[in-house]
């Protein structure tokens, strides 16, 4: 797959993640695909237990807002911010393509937080 396909790809995983729609997130996966939440330690192999994981969130995640995605060849970045039931993330999905498909995944998840007063100076603030 060319990049043209795998943006494409990620921009229908991104969309069904959104919508909630469990079948269509995970068809950008290899049924063997890997993915590793590191802040927590976990890992998990294999597309049906990854779907199983995100369908049994009792948080229900919404509200996804990708920021940006680049990449190219087999890999790819998307920044983004999630609701979980009513808590903002900022997270950063690592993408690793094999044959047009994920078959590694590493996301990365990190809370808001409060700027200390002594960069104001140097800083703008985002809305």
């Amino acid at each position: 797959m060319d990049e043209h396909g795998i943006r494409a790809a990620i921009d229908r995983h991104w969309a069904a993640s959104a919508a909630g729609d469990q079948v269509a997130e995970h068809e950008i996966y290899h049924e063997d695909a890997v993915c590793e939440y590191p802040q927590s330690g976990e890992i998990i192999h294999g597309r049906a237990n990854l779907q199983a994981l995100r369908s049994h969130h009792p948080g229900k995640p919404s509200d996804f807002t990708v920021r940006r995605i680049v990449g190219q060849d087999e890999l790819w970045v998307t920044e983004y911010q999630i609701n979980y039931g009513g808590k903002r993330a900022f997270t950063v999905s690592i993408m690793e393509f094999r044959d047009g498909k994920v078959s590694h995944e590493t996301q990365y998840f990190a809370d808001p937080f409060e700027a200390p007063a002594w960069r104001a100076q140097w800083v703008t603030r985002s809305p």
